[in-house]
Parts: C-alpha cells; sequence; structure tokens
C-alpha cells in the first residue's frame, strides 16, 4: 500500500478524473505502482494541465502546485518516512515524475531537482544534523532545494570547478560563481560544488550546503528560457559567503564523487520528466488525429499518420522500459551508470522526436500556442543538454562498455 502522506492527501484534493488511456507496462507491477501512477495522473489532470499553458506564458511558478504535491508525498519521495519523506523507491519516483511531467513539465523538472539533485546527496551523505536541517523541511512542498554544479567556464567538464572554499577555521569562506541553477530563485538552501585543494583538481572538490538566503549571496536575472518557463534558472553568485564548518557534505574532497553518483540518480528523473512529455505529445496527437477529418475519413485511417504513430508508441515504450531499468537496479542496489545514461540518453531523443512528430500530425494547428504541442516541443528541447548532454551520455556508456569488456 501507499504510505499515509499519498493515501490520506489525494482524496481531498482531486475529483475522480480518471481517464481511459493506461499504461500497458503498468499491470506487471505491484497494487502499490499502480495506486501512485493514479494518483500523479488524477492530480495532474485537474491541478498541471488546465494550468500549464498559464504558468508556462505567465512564467509563473506553480507555487500552489508544488505545496500540493508535497502533500501528497511527491517532493521527497525516496526519502525514509522518518525523515519526512513518502519512504517509496526510484521506480515510484520515476512513474510519479512522468505523470507530474505529462501534466507540466516545469512542474516536473522542480520536483525531480527537489528529490535528485538536492534531497539526494543531503539524504545519502548529511549527517544526522543536515538531515535535520535540511532535508526534513523540504520534503513537503513548502521548501525546496537547488543543485550548483555548472559554471560559466566548465559546462560539462564537471571536474573544471573554479568556484573556491576556504577553510577559515570554525568556517568555509566561498568564492565563484554557478550557472543554470534550476530552482534558483526559490530555494530555500543550495547544494554547492567547490575547489578546497587545486592541487588535486578533482579531488580537491568539495560538497558544501549553503541555506537561502545568506550574506555574500547574489541572485542573477531570471534566465528568458525556450522551454520549462515555469521553473526559475539563474546564477548564484558567491562573494566571501561565509557558512558554518559543519556544513560541509561527507568528507573533503568528496565533492567529484558526490556530483557524479547525484548526477546518475539525477538523470532518471530527466529521463522520467522526458517521458512524460513525449506522452503528452504522443495524447496530443492520438487524439487530433481521431478528429481532424480529410479526404472524408479521420486522419488516423491514413497510412501515413499510422506510421508516425507507431513510431512514436515504439520509441516512448522502449525508453520508459530503459528508465524503468535503471530505477530498478539503483532500487536493488546494482551499478546503473550505464542504464540510467541510457535511460537518458533515449528518453530525452525520444521526447524530442514526438514533440516534433506531433506538431507535424498537428500542421498549422501545432505551430499556434492555443495548441499544447508547440509547448511540448519547447519543453522536449532541454532534457538532451541538462543533467549531462546527449553526447556525454555517449561517453558515459562508451565508457562503461569499455570497463565491461576490459574486465572480461
Amino acid at each position: 500500500m501507499l504510505p499515509s502522506v499519498l493515501a490520506k492527501s489525494f482524496k481531498c484534493i482531486v475529483p475522480n478524473v480518471w481517464p481511459s488511456r493506461n499504461i500497458a507496462s503498468l499491470s506487471a507491477l505491484s497494487e502499490t505502482y499502480q495506486m501512485l501512477f493514479k494518483t500523479c495522473r488524477d492530480f495532474a489532470e485537474a491541478e498541471l494541465k488546465p494550468n500549464a499553458a498559464k504558468y508556462d506564458k505567465e512564467h509563473l511558478y506553480p507555487g500552489d502546485a508544488i505545496r500540493k504535491m508535497g502533500d501528497l508525498g511527491l517532493m521527497a519521495i525516496a526519502v525514509p518516512e522518518e525523515l519526512g519523506g513518502a519512504g517509496l523507491d526510484y521506480l515510484a519516483y520515476a512513474i510519479a515524475l512522468e505523470e507530474i511531467s505529462r501534466g507540466c513539465a516545469s512542474a516536473g523538472v522542480i520536483m525531480s531537482v527537489n528529490n535528485s539533485l538536492y534531497l539526494g546527496p543531503v539524504t545519502h551523505w548529511g549527517t544526522d544534523k543536515q538531515k535535520s536541517d535540511f532535508v526534513t523541511p523540504f520534503c513537503n512542498g513548502e521548501s525546496v532545494g537547488c543543485f550548483a554544479l555548472s559554471e560559466p567556464g566548465n559546462g560539462s567538464d564537471a571536474g573544471a570547478a573554479s568556484t573556491t572554499a576556504k577553510d577559515g577555521g570554525n568556517k568555509w569562506v566561498i568564492n565563484g560563481t554557478k550557472c543554470w541553477i534550476t530552482n534558483g530563485y526559490e530555494s530555500k538552501a543550495a547544494v554547492v560544488f567547490a575547489t578546497t585543494d587545486k592541487s588535486l583538481k578533482h579531488k580537491g572538490i568539495s560538497a558544501f550546503i549553503v541555506p537561502k538566503p545568506i550574506n555574500g549571496l547574489e541572485l542573477g536575472k531570471k534566465e528568458d528560457k525556450l522551454g520549462i518557463r515555469a521553473s526559475s534558472t539563474c546564477s548564484l553568485m558567491y562573494e566571501d559567503c561565509e557558512i558554518p564548518k559543519e556544513n560541509i557534505l561527507g568528507e573533503p574532497g568528496f565533492g567529484f564523487k558526490i556530483a557524479m553518483m547525484t548526477l546518475d540518480a539525477g538523470r532518471i528523473g530527466i529521463a522520467s520528466q522526458a517521458l512524460g512529455i513525449a506522452q503528452a505529445s504522443l495524447d496530443v496527437a492520438a487524439e487530433y488525429a481521431s478528429k481532424r477529418m480529410a479526404f472524408g475519413k479521420p486522419i488516423m485511417k491514413l497510412q501515413s499518420i499510422q506510421n508516425k504513430l507507431a513510431e512514436m508508441a515504439l520509441r516512448l515504450e522502449s525508453a520508459r522500459l530503459l528508465t524503468w531499468r535503471a530505477a530498478w537496479l539503483k532500487d536493488n542496489k546494482q551499478p546503473y551508470t550505464k542504464e540510467a545514461a541510457m535511460a537518458k540518453l533515449a528518453a530525452s531523443e525520444a521526447a524530442t522526436f514526438l514533440s516534433h512528430q506531433c506538431i507535424q500530425i498537428l500542421g498549422g494547428m501545432g505551430y499556434v500556442s492555443d495548441m499544447p504541442a508547440e509547448r511540448h516541443y519547447r519543453d522536449a528541447r532541454i532534457t538532451e543538454i541538462y543533467e549531462g548532454t546527449s553526447e556525454i551520455q555517449r561517453l558515459v556508456i562508451a565508457g562503461q562498455l569499455i570497463k565491461e569488456y576490459e574486465l572480461n
């Protein structure tokens, strides 16, 4: 059964708007996953889908929806119940995040960053006090966290961090700029990566928990983005920012390891977000094709349209199973770096493909903002870029394959 936070909260929030379509793959999963899927799909249909266009057009942070997601346990799905989370696993997280992203991709990335990139490392590496201060308050949707790794000059080279953290006795003093930070404006804390020993290169990077707001931190402008426009993205600029000595996460020099492990898990989240965008694109395309008449019949009866829909469904289901496999491996404490990269690569490229084909099926109607197809197209594009570009995913996959064959 679902944890109480999910089972109780849902009934008072969402009417039953359960669509007739379902995901066939779910029938092989336990009742817990199927109930979670229904909860999230109904919530997305009632709360997110009707408002997603407004959120996007007005660049409006969906605060009320995020708080309701917190009430449902969705903002801390894999965090143990004793810390305030839902106490579920990563397969549950993948299923939930796909459905939330199907309703609103911006809400999906806000949920993903809080779950995977912020709560993930703090829950895994944090001390008891850090968990009390920086995990529990971030589980209910009232507060969200962010992940500060990227810098203006390092891009995909995560080991080239120029942000520094100097030992000041009973404190750390942080200087540097982090960019492309999702949840940058709304977050109340950040996991920040900074160099503590330049001579050690990537082994000299450490991770820190930095509360927000704090003296010595300025926020850059909100980026005006192509897609996921309801989530804020900005730079975090640290100048002689002092934090307590105990705010280091893990041991000094463990930062690069923490970042890479966190990104492995985060890629399952972004794959799930991409699946939600892809599923929404297929829904729009199939519904339109069933109603649009041409040559005396619905265009869904035309072979060229059927071929497009078939290819869309194939790529979507293939990517979904890769994503669930990566989540299953993580849940069973097996290596999953390669599989997470495969899932992220397949799902993000599927999202781009399906959203493109959706517009093609809709024709001119797909190009106007009265229909959601163009928003799905814009939202999909970022999934091939953040948390590791498609090019990086291929390098990760190849690197893991080389290791496997060398061992044999």
